[in-house]
């Protein structure tokens, strides 16, 4: 009796049309074939074989063979599929840890109104986000290094950040 080995993995198993030939090989063997027909009845003069047509058509059976061959049980063409997409991707990963440091940040230009409401008016605002001045941020500056002083974070259990001068 006649038995067959099953593999456990069954996704891994390719399948064979034609002999030992997959369905990727077929298609690529197909290929000198439909290319060949289209130069013979296109290419002028139609219907006949001239030098220049030949070239065209060994050039186009040379390099489907050479795509389905297989290397170590995969077919070339795949491979080359494999590596173009390697060499293709981009090569540069950049880390984003959602910081702000070195990010060029704009900040909204205030303009003040020309109208004031009247107080019977008024309506009510949320308070903005405090403006960064230059002037400010170099007195701070100038204040840590005259003082020995640094600047120390800690995050809090709840995610907070907790921003302190310490003496050096």
């Amino acid at each position: 009796m006649r038995t067959t080995v099953i593999p456990a993995q069954i996704t891994t198993v390719e399948d064979k049309i034609a002999g030992s030939l997959n369905l990727t090989q077929l298609m690529l063997l197909m290929v000198p074939v439909f290319w060949t027909t289209i130069v013979y009845t296109l290419f002028t003069p139609m219907m006949h074989v001239v030098w220049y047509k030949l070239p065209l058509v060994l050039a186009v059976i040379i390099i489907s063979l050479g795509l389905a061959i297989r290397i170590n049980g995969v077919v070339v063409f795949n491979w080359l599929f494999v590596i173009l997409n390697y060499k293709l991707r981009p090569k540069l990963y950049v880390f984003n840890k959602n910081d702000s440091y070195l990010k060029e940040i704009d900040l909204p230009v205030e303009t003040k109104p020309t109208v004031q409401p009247s107080p019977s008016k008024r309506i009510s605002t949320v308070p903005s986000s405090p403006s960064i001045n230059v002037q400010d941020f170099l007195l701070l500056k100038r204040f840590m290094k005259r003082r020995k002083m640094k600047l120390r974070y800690r995050s809090d259990a709840k995610g907070g950040l907790n921003v302190a001068f310490e003496h050096i």
